[in-house]
Order: C-alpha cells, then sequence, then structure tokens
C-alpha cells in the first residue's frame, strides 16, 4: 500500500512538472464566466419575477414552514401524544417533504433551463472573446476550472476577463440594435 501511494506521488510529480512548466498557461470557469454576466442577472430578474416561478417558490417556503412547525410540535409534546398522533403528525412531515422535493425540482429545473438559455445566447460570443483572449495573452494552454485544479493562481484565471468582455459585446450588440 505504501508503495503504491509512493509510485502514485511519483507519477503525479513527475506529470505535473511539464505542466508548470508551460508558460502562457490559463484558467477559466465558463460557467461562472457566462452566469456572472448582465444578460444572466436579467434572466434570472426575469425568472424570479415568473408567476409560475414565484408561485412555486412561495408555495416551497409556505410548505418548509409549515414542515418545520409540525416539526416542532411533534418534539415540544412528544410525551403527552398518543401513538395515533405522533405517526399523523409524522406522516404529514413526510408528505410536505414530498411536496417540498416536488416543488424543489421544479424550481431548480427552472433555474437550469434560465442558465442553459443565457449560456446559447452567449456561447459564440464567448468563444470570439476566448479566441482573443488566447492570441492575445498568448496562452498555449487554457485549462477548465473544476474540481480537479486544487489551486491555480488568480493571475492565470480568464473568468473575469470573459464576464466582463462578454457584457461589453452585450451592451454594444444593444447600442447597435437600437
Amino acid at each position: 500500500m505504501k508503495n503504491v501511494f509512493k509510485f502514485n506521488l511519483f507519477l503525479v510529480l513527475i506529470l505535473s512538472v511539464p505542466v508548470f512548466a508551460v508558460d502562457g498557461m490559463a484558467v477559466i470557469d465558463m460557467r461562472t464566466a457566462v452566469l456572472s454576466t448582465q444578460a444572466a442577472a436579467d434572466a434570472f430578474k426575469a425568472l424570479e419575477e415568473d408567476a409560475d416561478y414565484a408561485s412555486n417558490l412561495e408555495e416551497a417556503q409556505s410548505l418548509q414552514a409549515e414542515r418545520q412547525s409540525i416539526a416542532e410540535n411533534l418534539q415540544k409534546d412528544l410525551e403527552t401524544l398518543s401513538q395515533a398522533e405522533i405517526a399523523q403528525m409524522q406522516k404529514d412531515i413526510q408528505d410536505k417533504g414530498k411536496d417540498l422535493e416536488f416543488l424543489a425540482g421544479k424550481i431548480q429545473q427552472a433555474q437550469e433551463e434560465t442558465a442553459q438559455q443565457v449560456f446559447s445566447a452567449n456561447g459564440q460570443a464567448m468563444q470570439k472573446i476566448i479566441g482573443e483572449l488566447i492570441q492575445a495573452k498568448q496562452i498555449k494552454v487554457l485549462l477548465q476550472k473544476n474540481d480537479n485544479i486544487l489551486f491555480s493562481d488568480p493571475a492565470l484565471d480568464l473568468t473575469d476577463d470573459v464576464t466582463s468582455m462578454l457584457d461589453v459585446a452585450a451592451s454594444e450588440a444593444n447600442t447597435q440594435s437600437e
């Protein structure tokens, strides 16, 4: 076991040395870059103002409050309640939990659909901007920032640059269309 660990550590060190030696390396979190734009903020604000989404969100909050109230009453009155009352309260908590999960799924689906629409609308512009940044900064290796990257120097991160450039491109497109 110790030898396997040493071997894996050796491989990681050997394979990572060339990556650190590459001049012109950068990282980007494309999801964050797109979802941090003004267009994304506007899309999510519109989603929050959507009647169906708002009612689902309000109903979910109400269900959560009811569920919490039942749980608190159950805990407070546990010693004075009959077994049937305890069972009914537990069933009510479970039923409200299932309803809450269903609504949470609908809410999450609406958020994902909105995010996907924002990605679709900004996809070509983002690719163009990334291409321009690669040329301007002479980037030879561009990595997607994710869980596999344990650390990266913030100076190597292009996420904020891409977000800013997407906002500029969107504002220029809006002024040209007016």
